[in-house]
């Protein structure tokens, strides 16, 4: 199977990408398989997190170039790139709005649209053996998959501008020391970094990861008396949750709340 997901403990669910999903991960024929698995699992009532990962070399390697070259054969690449990012950036959108946490486990490459799935997630764990890479200037295309909305937000401006225009790739030690990855585990370590990542993350109340996700989301494109407000109508949205009343009553009581899906 191209696409695996595994629901572990905590509410948290393994979606790996294997074979060629990993390899070729954006064609006509496996994207779809890839949102499929990740929108069953920000659908599911009973996961709370997403942990996306790989199989050998690669992440997540983007597109089948072979289908490239057979699409510029065809005089059609323009149709088979809208086909594609026609999936891949409504999945990314999805992804950053919704409550339901998402962890990337990069055990390998990630690179093009495959990067854009990485730096969607809303946290990246490496193994030693990951990079990523640009990959876009050495194909003659411009990037796309939110990695220039994504990218600078991590590493600054001119960072990414450097990483696109140079098509650099980075080691995985370059990657946490720019700050595009959080973290970094020897590779028998990264799924159990990840899921215990998930499991901390996603243990809050669904507005307050939601609310938490859309401020940050929305900080830069707003003037700070309009943040202000943004944050007050949200902030008394949830004091009218089951998980305010929890919070409250755990404090209280001197216990560690507990949270459950509404």
């Amino acid at each position: 199977m191209a696409v695996k997901s595994t629901d572990l403990e905590n509410g948290i669910r393994l979606i790996q990408f294997s074979g060629q999903s990993a390899t070729q991960s954006f064609s006509r024929e496996l994207l779809p398989h890839i949102a499929q698995a990740i929108d069953a699992g920000l659908a599911h009532p009973n996961v709370r997190a997403l942990v996306l990962t790989g199989e050998g070399k690669f992440f997540s390697a983007g597109a089948d170039i072979n289908a490239f070259a057979q699409s510029i054969e065809d005089k059609e690449a323009p149709q088979l790139i809208r086909d594609l990012t026609g999936i891949l950036h409504p999945l990314l959108i999805r992804m950053r709005q919704s409550p339901t946490i998402t962890i990337a486990a990069l055990n390998g490459a990630s690179a093009g649209g495959g990067l854009g799935l990485a730096l969607a997630c809303d946290a990246r764990i490496a193994s030693p053996q990951a990079k990523m890479a640009a990959s876009y200037a050495g194909m003659g295309l411009s990037p796309d998959g939110g990695t220039t909305w994504l990218l600078p937000r991590l590493v600054g401006e001119q960072t990414s501008r450097r990483f696109f225009l140079e098509n650099e790739i980075w080691s995985a030690e370059q990657c946490v020391a720019v700050g595009a990855v959080d973290a970094l585990v020897e590779a028998d370590k990264l799924i159990d970094a990840a899921c215990s990542m998930a499991a901390r993350w996603s243990q809050w109340g669904e507005h307050t990861k939601e609310a938490t996700k859309h401020l940050l989301h929305v900080q830069s494109a707003q003037d700070f008396e309009s943040h202000l407000n943004h944050e007050r109508t949200l902030i008394e949205a949830a004091g009218t949750t089951e998980a305010f009343k929890e919070g409250v009553t755990a404090f209280l009581e001197k216990r560690r709340p507990v949270f459950h899906k509404e």
